[in-house]
């Protein structure tokens, strides 16, 4: 039976909105970051863009498959808030911070050796020595970022993004000057083009981080989990409860992200024009894909907490509030994209030919709203029960083999007896928004499943 009641609806919506609401702006504030980037690179160089285009794929495969590990602190940190457990939050950040530390040496020992992965695109010398010190200058901010990654989800557990937004917002307005000084040069320092992204990146996130922790220091509202009362050793039995969750959180990250870089590849064999299409796109779904992704961070607070609190039944009506919630605002946002189709691609302003392929290309990513909604919202769900490794699964089997597959099949026409309209650039997308279908059924299917099993462990308690 679900439990879904319209009269608490309006409640779940107001909550998960209120928490939301701040990641959404954090998250558009980071996005910016890159768009900054690449858009300042441009100006100074076309090798410089290059080796930003191959530095950036590297390193953010590397960091999010990283970052994915240390996001196992939330649910768990949630759970403990909501049974207010705090000092065992403590201690979970403590470890957690441990874990980062593991992770940034493995993170670390890549971007300073990623010249096997910078071979394979077989540029010029020029433009691999850029990239190659883009990821050696990312790899002396790698510790900030991990170790910033740990407070963000401690804070997010805790119902307290607020935090982490205003942090965020800060490091925006600096990033500009900070490109600017080190990308052109100013004030006795030598422009160093697309590299110096990385420098200013760098000093950000090292600000970010000795913010935060300012935060966490002197606010009282942290004092009753006594992160720095003592000094903690690497506790292994905490650290491998983080990590079985973690783990399988980082490699769903990372199947997510090769799925479209790989997507990517195998569109750029149609031509240059089915490939900047392709990236307008697919730029324009990642920006609208930051609604249900705030939303589901949100919903695994909530849900996280209430599971902690022995409110299972109460667990399980906030997370199918937030699947219909979230489902209605993107299946309209989906609505509008295709209405306003023309005017949005408009704000590219890509030449003419551009504008005529991506068109069609509209209704997949219209229409795929639905589905993305539902699994994302599904995933972060169970990932708040701590469940993590049966959505790895699905992910790996939907993403890959029906999205990448069938994509690649109908992409090209492998078989022979594809439609016209599923061929070329269309065929990935539609392969792209089966499987999403096919993994938002799986995980509401094992959410249902999971949620029945701990009322059943799990003895309620009436709020």
């Amino acid at each position: 039976m679900l439990h879904f009641k319209l009269s608490r609806l309006r409640g779940d919506v107001a909550s998960l909105l209120k928490l939301a609401g701040p990641i959404l702006i954090g998250q558009l504030a980071v996005i910016t970051f890159g768009v900054l980037d690449t858009a300042m690179t441009a100006r100074y160089s076309a090798d410089d863009l290059a080796a930003l285009a191959m530095a950036s794929a590297i390193f953010i495969s590397v960091y999010v498959g990283l970052t994915g590990v240390i996001s196992a602190l939330a649910p768990i940190a949630g759970q403990l808030f909501g049974a207010k457990r705090f000092n065992d939050i403590g201690e979970e950040v403590r470890q957690a911070t441990w874990l980062a530390v593991g992770l940034t040496l493995l993170g670390g020992a890549i971007l300073l050796n990623a010249d096997y992965l910078l071979e394979i695109s077989q540029v010029t010398p020029d433009i691999e020595g850029k990239a190659k010190l883009y990821l050696n200058i990312l790899a002396i901010g790698l510790p900030a970022s991990m170790a910033m990654r740990v407070l963000m989800a401690l804070h997010n557990a805790v119902s307290r993004p607020v935090v982490i937004t205003v942090v965020q917002l800060v490091g925006l307005g600096l990033k500009l000057p900070l490109n600017l000084l080190f990308i052109y040069g100013g004030f006795g320092i030598e422009g160093m083009g697309g590299p110096g992204c990385a420098v200013a990146t760098v000093i950000i996130n090292w600000f970010w981080l000795i913010i935060t922790l300012g935060f966490v220091l002197f606010d009282s509202f942290y004092k009753p989990f006594k992160i720095f009362a003592h000094f903690s050793w690497p506790n292994w039995h905490r650290i491998w409860t983080l990590l079985k969750l973690g783990a399988p959180i980082g490699f769903s990250y990372l199947i997510e992200v090769t799925s479209f870089t790989f997507m990517s590849l195998f569109i750029a064999r149609l031509g240059t024009t089915a490939l900047a299409g392709h990236q307008i796109v697919a730029n324009m779904g990642t920006v609208i894909y930051m609604v249900p992704l705030s939303l589901s961070i949100a919903t695994m607070t909530l849900v996280s907490q209430s599971i902690g609190a022995n409110q299972q039944e109460r667990a399980e009506e906030i997370g199918w509030s937030s699947v219909f919630f979230t489902t209605t605002l993107c299946v309209s946002i989906g609505v509008a994209v295709w209405i306003f189709r023309a005017t949005l691609l408009d704000l590219y302003d890509p030449p003419e030919e551009v504008k005529v392929f991506s068109i069609p290309l509209f209704l997949f990513i219209a229409f795929y709203q639905v589905f993305d909604a539902l699994q994302i919202t599904a995933a972060f769900i169970l990932r708040a029960y701590r469940i993590a490794f049966w959505p790895m699964l699905i992910y790996a089997g939907s993403l890959w083999g029906v999205g990448l597959g069938g994509g690649y099949l109908m992409g090209f026409n492998v078989l022979g007896n594809t439609p016209e309209f599923l061929q070329g650039a269309n065929g990935f997308w539609a392969g792209n928004s089966m499987s999403l279908g096919l993994a938002a059924l799986l995980l509401l299917y094992l959410f249902r499943k999971t949620a029945a099993r701990f009322e059943k462990t799990h003895p309620p308690v009436e709020v």
